[in-house]
């Protein structure tokens, strides 16, 4: 299956007492490049992400979104500064005595001093944190993965289409080949009686003009291999592997046989149909840089 490297997944559930929110996305890459952002304090997720991902993807820009929140207040301590508190009892106190007012300090006056309390997270499991969190970064990499085969099969089929539309093209170019050296043939054995006049033409010498022509003109080699280029970007296609990185060397290899045999071409019909085969390879080559 060709994947694109372009996606996009996201899910969220409550698992073990947690509001678990997975978001993933990538672009096109070179190579595989991860970034995460994880909820403050769960920062241990980081490596345990980047490893899951890199083992499911070959190549592409993936960034990872995971917020963690715990529901269960069982979680959480809150602790007392109990120096603190009793230096704001005995300042309380200091005012009673000594303005002679009412001391009425009670636990409720001192919960409005904020920073005698600190709240702290309980040490948390961070394995079973990761096992909560895999829970729904499976689903969302599940729809991840959904939408970079969907984009891929479309890459494909385009990449196909016009792979057939090249064959047809060099078809042509095959068939018109024969025809140039013919009339190369005429047009020399014209020149020549246009030249010579009367004088006998040595058939022999016309014979070797020709075969010198058509050796310099050939391009049954380059269309072969080209043929067979073609032949290995389908069986690339068909093997399930990321074959973006192989498929551009191979896409290098089909301009390179395209331009030979633009190269040779003497005929202006030929030259036009090989301008044809180098637009079809640009835009096979365009597809393939979003292929994993």
């Amino acid at each position: 299956m060709v994947r694109s490297m372009t996606g996009f997944g996201r899910y969220t559930a409550i698992v073990d007492g947690r509001n678990i929110i997975v978001e993933m996305k990538s672009v096109n890459h070179r190579y595989f490049e991860f970034s995460s952002r994880v909820s403050r304090g769960y920062g241990f997720l980081d490596e345990k992400l980047k490893n899951y991902l890199q083992s499911k993807i070959a190549r592409g820009k993936v960034d990872v979104y995971v917020s963690v929140e715990t529901l269960d207040d069982g979680e959480v301590q809150v602790l007392v500064n109990h120096d603190l508190a009793e230096g704001y009892v005995k300042a309380l106190r200091e005012l009673a005595e000594r303005y002679n007012i009412q001391d009425d300090i009670s636990v409720s006056t001192l919960s409005r001093y904020s920073d005698i309390f600190s709240v702290h997270k309980a040490p948390e499991d961070e394995e079973k944190v990761w096992n909560a969190v895999k829970v729904v970064l499976d689903q969302a990499f599940a729809s991840f993965m959904a939408m970079r085969e969907a984009e891929g099969k479309k890459l494909e089929e385009d990449v196909l289409s016009r792979a057939e539309t090249i064959l047809s093209i060099v078809e042509k170019i095959e068939e018109r080949s024969p025809q140039t050296l013919k009339e190369y043939r005429e047009k020399l054995l014209a020149r020549l009686q246009e030249m010579l006049g009367d004088v006998n033409i040595d058939e022999q010498r016309l014979l070797t003009e020709a075969a010198i022509f058509a050796d310099k003109v050939a391009i049954a080699e380059e269309t072969v291999r080209l043929r067979s280029h073609f032949g290995q970007m389908k069986t690339m296609l068909s093997s399930g592997e990321a074959v973006g990185r192989k498929l551009d060397f191979l896409v290098q290899e089909m301009n390179r046989e395209a331009n030979t045999i633009g190269s040779k071409a003497t005929d202006s019909q030929i030259a036009h149909m090989v301008v044809d085969v180098k637009a079809e390879i640009e835009k096979i080559r365009e597809q393939i840089q979003n292929i994993e």
